[in-house]
């Protein structure tokens, strides 16, 4: 990760970590242990200044108790993300038989955006296994 510029995603992941970290009565001293590094590297993962590592976040959601999207809750979107969908896999077009298809539209691109702004990792995959769930009771 070395020679990554961090951004202000950063930031709010090393916010979290401290917050968390505090609230769980950790020291950075002892987080540092658990990573293989110094505390001085730990309070620039706290401050932003270096990016962390998924290895990492995964050690300190354990060490907490916390899941690893907590770390990200409340974080603004970049504009360079891709738009998040329901799942991962390529999806069919809806289409309507009835031909009732503006109404229909609106009511999906609706859902999606609420389930996209509101809807944590988990929930949204929880979300596209009902709806995957709901379509193979349906047509089989």
């Amino acid at each position: 990760m070395a020679g990554q510029k961090t951004d202000a995603r950063d930031v709010h992941v090393g916010m979290r970590i401290a917050e968390q970290r505090k609230k769980s009565a950790l020291t950075q001293k002892r987080v540092a242990q658990s990573f293989g590094m110094s505390a001085a590297q730990l309070q620039k993962y706290e401050k932003g200044i270096n990016r962390i590592s998924a290895i990492h976040l995964e050690i300190l959601s354990r060490m907490t108790g916390m899941p690893i999207d907590y770390f990200f809750d409340g974080m603004n979107r970049s504009d360079d993300a891709p738009p998040r969908g329901l799942s991962e896999a390529p999806q069919q077009a809806f289409v309507p038989r009835d031909g009732a298809q503006a109404a229909w539209s609106g009511l999906v691109d609706v859902v999606a955006k609420h389930v996209t702004e509101h809807f944590s990792d988990a929930n949204r995959r929880e979300f596209a296994a009902a709806i995957h769930a709901l379509d193979e009771k349906l047509n089989g």
